[in-house]
């Protein structure tokens, strides 16, 4: 698959929060950013997106007293999941990735940010109405394929991925350069990609890109 300036890399949440010895840490995460690296140098646009959460955000199960993680409440954009306190704003579980290399960045764009509101996906809020203004800048920019690597399937990688097709851009995540939080057959990271797949997202390997 032959890359043009037309293309762009999204790496989603290369933070160390999501790694292994962060407090939300994916299977692999730390696996994947070797992978990452050499696949943006393939890339002459690159986005970063980066969960920036403050203190006592909705989705933080330390926020609802008498909750535990992996519970779920009601909220009125609908169920939330809750999860430990993660990539909270200015804290060392909110830098990315310290073997992140990717000095050719132009674009870092920060989700979760809004008190009340989880974001998985970069493009919109869970509310579905609060937009980031990444579709604007990627058409404003020439883009048309979006190639999306980072952390997880599961969450932000298929929610970003979902919102790049509906937003009409060609989109593909690259599976050896993309974390799962459960890739154990029949879980979370399965039913992602299912989901992603239907949603007409197409899954390569970062060995198809030229």
């Amino acid at each position: 698959m032959d890359l043009t300036n037309s293309d762009v890399l999204i790496v989603v949440d290369m933070q160390n929060d999501f790694c292994e010895g962060g407090a939300l840490p994916t299977a692999d995460g730390h696996a994947v950013v070797p992978v990452i690296n050499e696949v943006g140098n393939r890339f002459q646009n690159v986005a970063l997106t980066q969960d920036w959460h403050p203190k006592g955000h909705v989705s933080f199960a330390s926020a609802h007293p008498g909750k535990a993680p992996l519970e779920t409440i009601p909220m009125p954009y609908g169920d939330q999941i809750l999860w430990p306190d993660h990539v909270v704003q200015n804290t060392w579980g909110a830098e990315f990735h310290p073997d992140l290399n990717l000095p050719h960045a132009q674009l870092i764009i920060r989700k979760g940010y809004l008190k009340d509101v989880d974001s998985y996906s970069a493009f919109c809020m869970v509310d579905g109405v609060t937009k980031t203004g990444l579709a604007s800048y990627l058409s404003e920019r020439g883009i048309s394929r979006v190639f999306v690597a980072g952390c997880a399937i599961d969450y932000c990688v298929g929610g970003l991925a979902t919102d790049a097709v509906k937003s009409g851009f060609e989109t593909f995540i690259i599976d050896d350069a993309t974390a799962s939080i459960d890739p154990a057959p029949g879980a979370s990271a399965d039913c992602a990609w299912k989901d992603v797949a239907a949603a007409g997202v197409t899954r390569i390997n970062s060995a198809d890109l030229a």
